[in-house]
């Protein structure tokens, strides 16, 4: 079976850790172990959030007085789908003796008339307390909103078109490599209409949604959003909370989850489910086996026809 596995960004960085350097390769192990359970006996790519490494490299920019201009979101995310996929290479290189692995930096095609890129949405980086997002907001021209815990810088999240390098996935998915790509969402991108020539945009493409995106390219059979809780719950947060084990697309947008955590990931499954009629779970990191072998997480299955 040919899975495509998307993981949060808690999978380096829990919430409330330093973002240290040391933090994030202790938590990778946790990571890779998990994948390898599923890697001996299934195809896997892999992708991953950077919410809290763009935002750190964004920051470390901004205040940067040797730069004329801080980077650009789009070569930031080039930097840290270099940086996470190195951790997770070598992680797996341990887990995983034997099996050629490989970490490739990729391109996400996006609408410049995106109507995202008036609506930022995607949180990045660390959460503050609100005076001190306020102040880094009119200090740095961020944009910012309210997440669980506090407030943290939101950016343009287009939606995904067309990752590019998807043909290449396909050879070295065929060559018997495990693919770690698409990082944080992929470098967002625009081509000339008439030269085809790529421009990187100001912004970060949901990790999730091109996550469902390239299942659906590479005609994956199950898409596994791995996250930091263990399914998907109704009513999040309120004392009628409960507990979602399985659902069709259709059950999963009458959720009508947040924008900034649930959503993407609900609405990624609903996507890969509907135009592929495979199957999506969303569940917890350490679960991963489970959750394909149908005893944990959220299972997406399609809807069954009107009779």
């Amino acid at each position: 079976m040919r899975i495509v596995i998307a993981l949060g960004g808690n999978a380096l960085l829990h919430r409330g850790e330093r973002p240290d350097a040391a933090v994030q390769e202790s938590n990778i192990d946790r990571v890779t172990s998990a994948i390898a359970a599923l890697a001996h006996d299934h195809e896997i790519v892999v992708t991953h959030g950077n919410g809290p490494q763009i935002g750190l490299l964004a920051a470390e920019s901004a205040a940067d007085p040797a730069l004329s201009a801080p980077y650009p979101l789009d070569l930031l995310g080039a930097q840290t789908q270099g940086l996470i996929g190195s951790l997770l290479v070598r992680s797996l290189h341990d887990a995983l003796p034997g099996h050629r692995t490989i970490a490739l930096v990729t391109h996400t095609l996006v609408r410049a008339d995106d109507p995202a890129f008036e609506h930022p949405t995607k949180f990045v980086g660390q959460v503050y307390p609100y005076d001190i997002a306020s102040a880094l907001a009119r200090r740095r021209g961020w944009h910012i909103a309210a997440d669980t815990t506090g407030w943290r810088r939101v950016v343009p999240s287009p939606a995904p078109r067309r990752v590019l390098e998807t043909d290449t996935v396909h050879e070295l998915l065929a060559g018997g490599a495990l693919v770690v790509c698409a990082g944080g969402g992929g470098v967002p991108v625009t081509a000339d209409a008439d030269t085809g020539a790529l421009t990187g945009v100001e912004a970060v493409v949901d990790k999730d949604l091109t996550a469902a995106l390239l299942a659906e390219e590479l005609k994956a059979d199950f898409l596994l959003i791995l996250t930091d809780v263990p399914c998907v719950y109704a009513d999040f947060g309120t004392p009628a909370q409960r507990p979602v084990l399985g659902a069709t697309p259709a059950d999963l947008r009458r959720g009508r989850f947040p924008e900034g955590s649930m959503g993407p990931k609900a609405e990624a499954a609903a996507r890969f489910v509907e135009r592929t009629g495979g199957l999506a779970a969303i569940g917890a990191l350490d679960a991963a086996y489970e959750i394909v072998h149908g005893a944990s997480g959220t299972l997406v299955r399609p809807d069954l026809p009107v009779m």
